[in-house]
This record gives C-alpha cells, sequence and structure tokens, in this order.
C-alpha cells in the first residue's frame, strides 16, 4: 500500500477540502468531458450545464462555499490556481457570465443549475455530485457522478463501489517499505533499523529524486508557515451569518507581550487558531489531511521552527512521518468528517502531528506509534456539526485543541519506551466503526449537536 505525502498534503484554497477543492475539481473536470462532447457534436446548438449536490454536499453546501467551488470549477478554476487571487471577486463576475465558450453554446445559471438536494444521500457516500449536461430538449446527453470522498480526493461510482477504503492507493509492489498497517510499518522499522521517515522516503523516491522530494516537502512547508503568518496578522470578521471575529491575532500579541506567562499550549492554539481562520476565510491553507483540519499540523510545525529550532530536514522528517500515519488511517478508516464525522479530520491530523513531532524530538518508531494512537484515541466519537455549515464554529478552536492533544500525546510517549496496550491499527478500526455507527445528524450535515443549538436571528 501507497499513498503518497502529496496525496495527503496539497496546497489550495478553504474553507473545505471535501466542500470546497473536491467539487471545484469535479466541476472542471466536468465542464472538460462536456467541451469534448460538443467537439465530437457535429449540429452542436445550445447546452447547459447542471450540477445536483447530495447529502452533505447539499446541507452544509453553502456554508462550505460550494455552490461558489462549482461555480468556479464549470469556468475552469482549479483550487491550487486560486491560491494567490481574489476567489470572491471572481466568482462575483462569473455570476453574471452565463456562457461558457465564446460560441455561446454552452451555459450555465448557477442560480437555476446549482441544485441543492435534501433528499436522500446516495448510498456510496455521503458527499455526492450529479453533474450533467442538457440540451434544448431537457434531456441529459452526459451525465457523470462524482463523490467527494475527503481531503480532495474524488472517487467515480465505480472506482467508489470496487475499492476497500474508498482510496487509490498504488500497488506494493514497487515499494520498499510498502507497510499497510501499523503493526507492518513498525516491522519493517525494525528488520531495516530506520526510521518512519526514512521508509516514507525511499517509498516516495520511487517516483521522485532526492532533490525533487526535498523541494516538494519545502514548498509544502512554505505554505503552512504562510498561512500561519498571515493568520496571525489578519483581523476584522470572517465570511458568513455569524459574523465571528479573528482572534489568532489579538491572542498572538498578548502572548508575545508578555511572554513570561505563557505556556505551549497558548502559541500552539494561536498558530492553529491563524490557519484555521485563514481556511474559513477561503483562503489559501494546505489540506493536512483536510481543510477542516488544516490548523493543527501546521500548529506544531510552526512551534517546533520557533521554539525548538527545528532545522529544514527536522521539518521534512515531520512531514514525511505524519504521511505514513496519514496514510495509514485514510487506507483502513476515513478522513472525512461527512463520513465519519471530526475524529476523521481533526482526530486524523492531531495523530499525525503527534507522530511528526514525536520522531523529530528523537521518538523511536515505538514511541511514533504510541504518539499517534493516544492523539487518535482521544478524539474518538467527535461529532462534525458545524454551526450554519460553515468551517468556523467549533472548528477553529477545534484545531487548537487537536494541535494541544498531539503536543500532549507526543510528549507521553517520550517519557515512555513505546509499550502501550491498544495498537494504533485497533484505534484506528475503532475509529472507523464509530464513525459508521454515528447518526447522519452528526456527519457534516448541521442538523445535529451544535448546529442546531444555534438559532439565528
Amino acid at each position: 500500500m501507497f499513498i503518497s505525502t502529496f496525496d495527503l498534503f496539497k496546497i489550495g484554497i478553504g474553507p473545505s477540502s471535501s466542500h470546497t477543492m473536491g467539487p471545484m475539481v469535479a466541476a472542471n473536470l466536468f465542464r472538460k468531458a462536456a467541451d469534448d462532447y460538443l467537439l465530437r457534436s457535429p449540429d452542436a446548438k445550445s447546452f447547459r450545464l447542471r450540477c445536483t449536490l447530495k447529502g452533505s454536499l447539499a446541507y452544509t453546501g453553502k456554508g462550505h462555499a460550494t455552490d461558489l467551488a462549482v461555480l468556479l470549477g464549470v469556468h475552469g478554476h482549479t483550487p491550487e490556481k486560486l491560491v494567490d487571487l481574489d476567489v470572491t471577486e471572481i466568482a462575483g463576475k462569473l455570476k453574471s457570465q452565463h456562457a461558457l465558450n465564446t460560441h455561446g453554446t454552452l451555459s450555465f445559471l448557477p442560480d437555476t443549475d446549482i441544485i441543492f438536494d435534501y433528499g436522500p444521500a446516495l448510498p456510496e457516500h455521503p458527499n455526492g455530485m450529479i453533474f450533467e449536461l442538457i440540451d434544448e430538449t431537457g434531456a441529459a446527453v452526459l451525465k457523470k457522478t462524482y463523490f467527494s470522498i475527503g481531503g480532495g480526493f474524488l472517487n467515480t461510482p465505480d472506482e467508489i463501489t470496487s475499492l476497500r477504503a474508498p482510496i487509490r492507493v498504488h500497488s506494493a509492489a514497487t515499494y520498499p517499505y510498502p507497510f499497510d498497517s501499523a503493526k507492518s510499518m513498525l516491522e519493517m522499522a525494525s528488520s531495516s533499523h530506520l526510521s518512519i521517515a526514512s521508509m516514507k522516503r525511499e517509498n516516495e523516491l520511487v517516483h521522485r529524486s532526492a532533490d525533487e522530494l526535498n523541494t516538494h516537502l519545502d514548498k509544502i512547508w512554505h505554505a503552512m508557515s504562510t498561512s500561519v503568518v498571515r493568520g496571525l496578522s489578519a483581523s476584522g470578521k470572517l465570511p458568513g451569518s455569524l459574523g465571528i471575529e479573528r482572534r489568532a491575532r489579538q491572542l498572538h500579541t498578548r502572548l508575545r507581550r508578555d511572554p513570561d506567562k505563557t505556556n505551549v499550549n497558548d502559541w500552539l492554539c494561536s498558530y492553529a487558531m491563524a490557519v484555521s481562520e485563514e481556511n474559513g476565510a477561503g483562503h489559501m491553507v494546505v489540506t493536512a489531511p483536510t481543510n477542516g483540519a488544516a490548523g493543527v499540523i501546521p500548529s506544531l510545525l510552526y512551534y517546533a521552527v520557533h521554539h525548538h529550532e527545528a532545522t529544514a530536514e527536522d521539518v521534512r522528517t515531520f512531514l514525511l512521518t505524519a504521511a505514513a500515519i496519514g496514510g495509514l488511517i485514510k487506507h483502513k478508516s476515513s478522513i472525512s468528517g461527512a463520513e465519519v464525522g471530526c475524529q476523521g479530520e481533526v482526530g486524523s491530523a492531531s495523530a499525525m502531528a503527534a507522530a511528526g513531532f514525536c520522531a523529530i524530538q528523537g521518538g523511536t518508531p515505538a514511541q511514533v506509534e504510541h504518539a499517534a494512537e493516544m492523539a487518535l484515541e482521544h478524539h474518538l466519537g467527535m461529532t462534525c456539526d458545524p454551526v450554519a455549515g460553515l468551517v468556523q464554529v467549533p472548528c477553529i478552536e477545534r484545531n487548537g485543541f487537536g494541535a494541544v492533544k498531539a503536543f500532549t500525546a507526543a510528549s507521553l510517549a517520550l517519557l515512555g519506551e513505546g509499550k502501550h496496550f491498544m495498537p494504533l491499527d485497533n484505534c484506528i478500526a475503532a475509529m472507523k466503526q464509530t464513525g459508521l455507527e454515528m447518526s447522519e445528524k452528526f456527519k457534516e450535515t448541521s442538523l445535529g449537536g451544535l448546529a442546531i443549538s444555534y438559532t439565528e436571528c
């Protein structure tokens, strides 16, 4: 089993990898398919695109800017190309630009061609999208269904029913250390006398040179660091109906004013909340492993670099170790809040961050595995219940607490020898089973929990 570090860590925009980035990519793919269809049609007349959002995408789509993502995608935009642009301004202009091509044969009216279907979700996954190319008679001449399964990943119906996780993974045959469980990971580390990061690095080198790998890792860290810095310098209200004020800048200013009265929790929360506020604003973040949990890993990395003088190589070790743990979780369970709740988002991110921080503090593979297990274990059962469908309450603070738990788990693991009762594999299995048994109301639909404890005036 092999899931690349760069499948888990992708640079894009907020507020959601599954509800914003995934739908934007899907819309872009369908637009290309529609263009191909028109090229093959000798009597191309008048067609329009239609998108039907199902399940969680319908219930929290407005709050997660899913409609804007679809609009941007059908007009040819992708998340990575929007990183340094004003997305709100671009989307505003596109809303009145109904023609998608110069011939005027293809159109898209977002107010009527994006349908929020609040009926039953598609059976394969709660984040389903149905795209159609409609001709003059109202008939669908081209139809494709996509599922946004978390972290910006997409599956088609055939893929999602034939895959176990569901996630596309590369065959183990060509990789030197193809661990597909925490148990096999520790066994390979023991027999090879390599760290988890070193084994992950060797696997990545199958596809790229050492220089390319380091360049990509450094690019991911630069993006993460930039999102922290931007979040710490920004003020004002976040978009949406809640009127949430940014707090990271004010918190960080107070910490710097009197550093002797601070502790690690204070710094971690300020850094994690800074990134989460950037995500809530729809700005650039790195899926780590999702947008909703994008603040946890950057928080610990930023703390390691600016408070522990971590080196560039330490950062790479952190990211590779975190990716190894994240790959196991995604392969054996899920990182989608719509599928298993927030335990799959912030819980996974906390486990990944704990493992990475433990590794750069000199932790053995056994200690790293223990750190990841503790961090994930203490997120089990966490629901995904965004108020008003926005990735703001409770998500921003939850990222801070996820970072604190990651640091605590790493610290506790380093005080032991890596021996513990509950293996990481069992904890991941428990997380998956808990998610399966969790009510749909608590899985990113805003139909339960905190989401219904607030009434807009």
